[in-house]
């Protein structure tokens, strides 16, 4: 629906007071008593007092001679990319069916390393792309070495290898539009030589159809002294998720092997995640949730911290996450199913993609180490907070 203008509008002043009410709209979901954003978007205490008195006095469009000049909305890229790089090819998107995560290496031909400030994925076809990464391929990387760049390749022919040094330079999620690396000196980096692999996951929408997405980049002048990588965060690649358990809880960690500060968190689930919690546990002992709130797969936002946070080497990194596989979920697949981790929605994630700012001349893939409960066998239900306290022991 659209809400540009009064005419617009009007129809809904109930649902539009509804929404706000119970703060459903517009998407927010950061307890703010844990963590204060740049890019925070909530409506005040008067802002919602103010729509739920224009609803209940019958939506009256006031002074018609006074409005505001309507907001000009950007159709197109929101930032002045330096550099595009598209899909060379289309990706043939089935009518019906599930289509598995789709990876495609794309030729940048970086002629020198670059530094860049700001980064924009654009789906071709917003219809049928869920979301998606683009990442950086530097040379040497053993993921995708074979594949024939503009082939797309599935998932499950193209594993990514834990041991490479890659880097998302470009992310798409409903909520997350163009991206920032500036922090103080930082930028991401690019090496030279390095190629961009688009990873994608399509939804079939009833009929066939194509994509051909792109990502735009604005360059920084370089070098710099610190460097924006994009983490995945502590993982529970160990996850299991009780058949009918409404409050399913996961726990995963990992530790910083160097000082970096904490600039954004994204928390990741699929459509049985409920909530999400991101605790520091400092080398001291002291124990700080910097991140709480509600999860909804269809808002996946990215939050922009307003002041970075410190943190020392051997930080320990804490996700707590909690999954409803009840027959309550109406979004829950198979309630009678046990869960496991996987890239399919009817599977489960439990992560969070974090922006690390650090020292430029560290090692990215060895800045954190899984640790604590990332570390158990896949088993029980869990891992559990029981399984951290038993560490902390």
């Amino acid at each position: 629906m659209s809400l540009i203008t009064y005419k617009d509008a009007r129809p809904w002043a109930k649902a539009i007071k509804a929404v706000a009410v119970t703060r459903k709209m517009p998407p927010w979901y950061a307890d703010p008593r844990y963590g204060h954003f740049a890019n925070e978007r909530n409506l005040t205490d008067a802002q919602i007092a103010t729509l739920a008195s224009w609803a209940d006095n019958g939506a009256p469009e006031g002074d018609a001679q006074g409005k505001p000049v309507p907001i000009a909305f950007v159709d197109g890229w929101n930032l002045k990319p330096d550099l595009i790089v598209e899909m060379p090819t289309e990706f043939q998107v089935p009518a019906t069916g599930a289509v598995e995560y789709q990876y495609m290496k794309v030729r940048a031909n970086f002629p020198e390393d670059v530094w860049v400030s700001e980064a924009e994925m654009r789906p071709g076809n917003a219809q049928v792309v869920h979301h998606g990464e683009v990442w950086v391929l530097p040379p040497g990387a053993k993921w995708m070495a074979d594949a024939v760049p503009g082939v797309a390749y599935p998932q499950t022919r193209m594993k990514k290898q834990p041991e490479d040094q890659i880097d998302i330079l470009g992310k798409f999620n409903p909520g997350v539009g163009a991206q920032t690396f500036v922090f103080g000196d930082s930028a991401k980096f690019v090496p030279k030589g390095s190629d961009l692999v688009f990873e994608i996951h399509y939804t079939a929408v009833g009929k066939p159809t194509t994509d051909r997405t792109k990502v735009g980049m604005v360059f920084a002048k370089g070098p710099h002294r610190t460097r924006y990588v994009t983490s995945y965060g502590p993982q529970a690649r160990n996850l299991v998720i009780a058949p009918g358990d409404n409050n399913g809880e996961v726990v995963s960690e990992m530790t910083l092997t160097a000082d970096a500060k904490l600039v954004n968190v994204q928390p990741h689930m699929h459509v049985r995640g409920k909530d999400y919690e991101l605790r520091l546990i400092f080398p001291s002992g002291e124990t700080r949730t910097v991140f709480k709130g509600k999860f909804d797969f269809n808002w996946q936002i990215s939050y922009n911290y307003a002041d970075p946070i410190l943190m020392t080497k051997g930080t320990r990194l804490v996700g707590i996450s909690h999954f409803d596989n009840s027959p309550n979920n109406l979004f829950n697949p198979d309630h009678a199913k046990e869960v496991h981790w996987g890239f399919q929605n009817w599977e489960e994630m439990s992560n969070c993609f974090m922006g690390l700012v650090f020292d430029s001349n560290l090692d990215p893939k060895k800045l954190a180490l899984d640790s604590g409960p990332s570390l158990l066998p896949a088993g029980k239900p869990g891992p559990t907070l029981a399984a951290l306290e038993r560490g902390n022991k």
